[in-house]
């Protein structure tokens, strides 16, 4: 073998090495604590004091408010419900449940899975900047909004026979979304916490978090601390 070719050899496995190691094989899983169901401000001064805060600080959550923060976004609370699914905490078309929960952190990007309430590694490092806005990437939690069309349920039992209609399914996975979204900003105005549901760079995250021809990123929303009063 000439160095020509050795040196095409050396740089083919190196890139081989990179990109194997690059998707969550150097993060764990982490498991949730029990998400706690009381405390907080009411439903109604939640709804008071909801608004979009784009200042977000840098400061890590603690793992605590982070479970409690996707229990309350998307989580489990019925063992079971329409179609013999649990129950969650923001409805879905025909209990589809269609919407993931991709949580991007400072050491790496995972999939919220509310059974068993954990959090499965997707890709490791930083992509937090993916969602795209001045500041925010810095923000401890930045969710992506992911539709998986494949879990549209079309078979026998099915009594929506619009559901496989591409725009109705459209249609259902934007409103899904933001019934999402709103839990998300009511449990941070509950807690004294900054949220911001914004639009992000799907190109790109497409391809870093390795998503199927099924699956769409629609939205981000970056949640933590408060850094200042501006809100709207």
């Amino acid at each position: 073998m000439n160095r020509r070719d050795f040196l095409k050899t050396v740089f083919a496995a190196t890139v081989l090495t990179n990109t194997t190691s690059a998707y969550g094989q150097d993060l764990r899983p982490i498991m949730l604590p029990q998400p706690e169901k009381d405390g907080g401000k009411s439903v109604l001064a939640a709804l008071q004091m909801r608004r979009t805060t784009r200042n977000i600080s840098s400061r890590e959550l603690p793992l605590q408010t982070l479970s409690n923060l996707l229990w309350a976004a998307f989580g489990v609370n019925r063992e079971m419900a329409a179609f013999g699914k649990p129950g969650r905490t923001a409805p879905s078309a025909s209990n589809s449940q269609e919407i993931d929960l991709y949580v991007a952190l400072p050491k790496g990007v995972y999939l919220y899975e509310a059974v068993p309430h954990q959090l499965s590694p997707v890709v490791a490092g930083d992509f937090r900047r993916r969602a795209n806005r001045r500041g925010i990437a810095t923000a401890p939690v930045n969710i992506f909004y992911v539709v998986d069309r494949a879990k549209y349920h079309l078979g026998e039992g099915q009594p929506d026979r619009f559901i496989g209609q591409p725009e109705v399914q459209k249609s259902y996975y934007y409103t899904d979304t933001g019934f999402i979204a709103q839990n998300v900003y009511l449990f941070a105005a509950s807690q004294g916490l900054a949220a911001w549901f914004h639009n992000c760079d799907k190109e790109n995250t497409i391809k870093e978090f390795n998503l199927r021809p099924e699956q769409s990123v629609l939205f981000a929303q970056s949640v933590g601390y408060p850094q200042s009063n501006e809100s709207t």
